[in-house]
C-alpha cells in the first residue's frame, strides 16, 4: 500500500502536459500512466458532453500549476531506456550505475569544497 502522505499536492503538471496539465497533474498524483488518465478523461467527454468540459475548466482553476524544481536534476529514466527504448535491461542498468557513480563522484568533490579551506576564504572574500 502506497503511503499518502510521500505524495505532494495535487497540481497541474506542464512535463507531459497536451492543453493545461491537468490529466498530467493527476496521473502524477497518482502514479499511474498519463494515457490512461485521458483515455478517461476523453470518455468522460463523449459520454457525459458538456460536463465533462466543465469539470475539466473547473479542476483547471482549482489545480495550481506544479513548481519546478530548482535542482540542476539529473533523471535517470529506467521505462524510457529499457521498454520503450528498446535497450536490454543489462546494458540499461549498466548505464544507469554509471550514471549514479558520476553523480557520486560530483557529490563528493562538492563535500570536499564545502569542508575545505578555500571554501571558508571564498565566503569570507564575498562577505565583504
Amino acid at each position: 500500500m502506497s503511503d499518502l502522505s510521500k505524495r505532494g499536492p495535487l497540481a497541474r503538471s506542464k512535463k507531459d502536459a497536451k492543453i493545461s496539465g491537468v490529466c498530467a497533474g493527476i496521473a502524477e498524483y497518482f502514479n499511474i500512466e498519463v494515457w490512461l488518465v485521458r483515455l478517461v478523461a476523453a470518455s468522460f467527454l463523449i459520454f457525459s458532453g458538456t460536463l465533462a468540459v466543465i469539470v475539466y475548466f473547473v479542476a483547471y482553476f482549482i489545480m495550481d500549476e506544479k513548481k519546478a524544481d530548482d535542482k540542476a536534476g539529473h533523471t535517470v529514466e529506467i521505462k524510457t531506456k529499457v521498454w520503450q527504448g528498446g535497450q536490454p535491461p543489462q546494458r540499461a542498468f549498466h548505464e544507469i550505475a554509471k550514471e549514479f557513480n558520476e553523480l557520486e563522484q560530483s557529490l563528493q568533490r562538492l563535500e570536499g569544497y564545502v569542508t575545505s579551506n578555500a571554501y571558508k576564504i571564498d565566503r569570507e572574500l564575498k562577505q565583504l
